[in-house]
């Protein structure tokens, strides 16, 4: 008798909350008020997947990408990764499930030490991760140099002496050193200048296919989420409102938020740019310590009426398009 074919969804947040203490007093026992960064959130990554997270400044994106690889552990809920629980991991699992997932930080010259050399920083990660022996390493080393298509030699420079872009790939080739099954990218091209970016996004995108990799790529700019992935999912105060393929996101957005992420994004024809409506959202980001009830999104949203301030609506829809929104279509034209 056969075996069943593994699940599809390789890293999956499943209905998880992430609450953290705020106030000047609550870490001595004082009360403390809530600021809930994401509320309910399920979310798969499936295998071999790029999938896209996209979402303003304090929506919730990081905090989901760690709750994903076991470093921000869940108010409520559950992270599973290849279908177990992380919470239940023993101690062989989870020293398995660090070499299996990584993470590509923000800021490519904080994630470096500037007492070694970028060589020595990728070598003193394969060591922690017990990867081999000393050549084994200075081996992966030199692979991981090729994979980046960075001249090995440039192994014995420091950070500072390299661009923010070669930085970063150094960062990205530590990622990837363990053969890790899934990966998230946390903004990994916002600190980066506009000249570099889209080599960078190009590096991403053709190791994610050459090595298989699932990634979660995390950003506040459509256009680059567009470039690196197959699915996207939109964040806003901490919900997923919208989760798709990208061009059908794209062709057909049904959420209010989308339609005004959309229109933010450029269009290179500048007459067409010119003729277009841009979506603007009126109001304030409500607060994530004092949640409005209801849907999020109802003091911004044209389309809000009565049902939208009193009820949350959920994430419906099939596997290729779902949205969370009592009055979904398409933008008004």
């Amino acid at each position: 008798m056969s075996s069943a074919a593994p699940s599809p969804v390789l890293a999956e947040a499943r209905k998880v909350t992430v609450d953290f203490g705020v106030g000047a007093g609550w870490r001595l026992g004082g009360r403390a008020r809530v600021l809930r960064a994401l509320d309910q959130v399920s979310l798969g990554v499936n295998r071999g997947e790029a999938l896209g997270l996209i979402g303003e400044s304090g929506s919730g994106k990081s905090t989901l990408g760690r709750a994903l690889l076991g470093i921000t552990r869940p108010t409520r809920g559950t992270v599973a990764f290849n279908g177990k629980d992380v919470s239940a991991f023993d101690a062989g699992e989870r020293k398995s499930f660090r070499r299996r997932s990584q993470l590509v930080f923000q800021d490519p010259a904080s994630a470096l030490n500037p007492r070694m050399t970028v060589g020595g920083s990728l070598a003193e990660h394969l060591r922690n991760q017990e990867f081999g022996s000393r050549a084994e390493v200075e081996g992966r080393v030199r692979e991981l140099f090729a994979l980046i298509g960075m001249d090995a030699r440039m192994a014995r420079r420091f950070p500072h002496e390299l661009s923010g872009g070669q930085k970063q790939r150094v960062v990205i080739a530590r990622a990837i050193a363990t053969d890790p099954e899934f990966v998230v990218a946390d903004e990994p091209v916002s600190a980066l200048d506009v000249s570099v970016r889209a080599q960078i996004l190009n590096l991403l995108r053709g190791l994610q296919e050459r090595l298989g990799l699932a990634l979660l790529f995390i950003s506040h700019d459509l256009s680059v989420v567009a470039h690196v992935s197959q699915r996207i999912a939109v964040l806003y105060l901490g919900k997923i409102v919208e989760i798709a393929r990208r061009d059908e996101l794209f062709a057909r957005p049904l959420h209010p938020y989308t339609h005004a992420l959309l229109s933010a994004v450029p269009i290179p024809d500048p007459a067409q740019e010119k003729r277009r409506k841009r979506i603007v959202l009126q109001g304030e980001v409500p607060s994530p310590i004092d949640r409005p009830a209801g849907c999020p999104l109802h003091n911004r949203c044209p389309r809000a009426t009565a049902i939208c301030r009193v009820e949350m609506p959920p994430l419906e829809g099939g596997a290729e398009h779902a949205v969370a929104c009592h009055h979904p279509g398409l933008p008004a034209t």
